[in-house]
């Protein structure tokens, strides 16, 4: 199975597909993934690790002899082998991308400059601030994202904050919205967004579960740091249940430790990076969407 899950950071997580049902993510059919980067970026993990080996130097070392001898017979084997890792992870990769979206944190400059209309337009009275990723929901455009990448718009006061989403459509053509924010919990650093687009244009990410993650899987980090688009690294996860700061400054418990390079816009990867665990952001984001917070702050 594989794990979405979410990091402070840029990115989002996944792994093969296994599908399973979400019981509160109205019903979607779901596959486990791995994430991180919240960026976010998305993490996943496999059976078997994934080894970038020179299987073809190892071939061609090997002396050439007739098929049936056993040393030519097993490095055969072991390199289809690694041909099929790698094609695993070209195909997980492939998979996943077009529900990872980029998010750019936009100003408005001077707002007694704005029209009537309001748009996301790159222009001079604009300021791009930020960047991050999210991944999609479902097919009603609800996006999920880690709060730190929309904390400006969560807490302007003054109109002149908005947020870019470039997405994927059907047909592989990249195209933005703007997204307008739902519901936030900075205790959990996850934030929801939502954009007005046509559902047969999505491919929301398949969801799965984090309570049976082990330490020393493959996991594998999809997001756009710096704002390359559609980037992948590799790791495993490196420690579970850990305790990190959220936002708000209150305890995250429960947080994956991967060693999958992850940028959270702030510099270069530390080499220790932490994600949310999905079936957190599974039991956090429906009321993110209702209610605009989570149960804990509404009770």
């Amino acid at each position: 199975m594989v794990v979405l899950g979410f990091l402070p950071c840029h990115l989002s997580s996944f792994h093969p597909p296994t599908t399973a049902e979400s019981p509160k993510s109205n019903g979607l059919r779901s596959t486990v993934y791995a994430s991180s980067d919240l960026p976010k970026r998305v993490l996943i993990r496999r059976r078997e690790s994934i080894v970038v080996a020179s299987s073809s130097i190892l071939a061609a070392l090997l002396p050439v002899g007739p098929t049936s001898n056993p040393s030519f017979q097993n490095a055969k084997a072991e390199e289809d082998e690694f041909q099929r890792d790698e094609e695993r992870v070209v195909q997980i990769f492939q998979g996943t991308s077009p529900s990872v979206v980029f998010i750019k944190d936009i100003q408005i400059v001077d707002p007694r400059k704005r029209t009537g209309q309001i748009d996301v337009d790159e222009d001079e009275n604009t300021r791009v601030e930020g960047t991050g990723s999210g991944f999609l929901w479902d097919k009603t455009g609800h996006i999920v994202t880690n709060y730190h990448v929309v904390d400006k718009l969560a807490t302007d006061t003054r109109g002149v904050q908005r947020c870019k989403v470039f997405l994927i459509d059907a047909n592989g053509n990249t195209f933005s919205k703007e997204g307008k924010l739902v519901g936030s919990d900075p205790a959990y650093d996850l934030a929801v967004l939502k954009v007005d687009v046509e559902g047969n244009k999505l491919k929301p990410a398949v969801i799965g579960t984090s309570r049976d993650l082990r330490v020393g899987q493959s996991c594998f980090a999809i997001g756009n740091p710096y704002g390359y688009e559609h980037t992948l690294t590799t790791g495993v996860v490196s420690g579970l249940g850990r305790e990190i700061p959220s936002p708000n400054g209150r305890a995250i418990r429960g947080a994956i430790q991967t060693d999958a390079a992850i940028n959270a816009g702030t510099g270069a990867s530390s080499g220790v990076n932490f994600a949310i665990p999905i079936d957190t952001v599974v039991r956090t984001v429906p009321y993110l969407i209702v209610y605009g917070t989570s149960v804990s702050n509404r009770f």
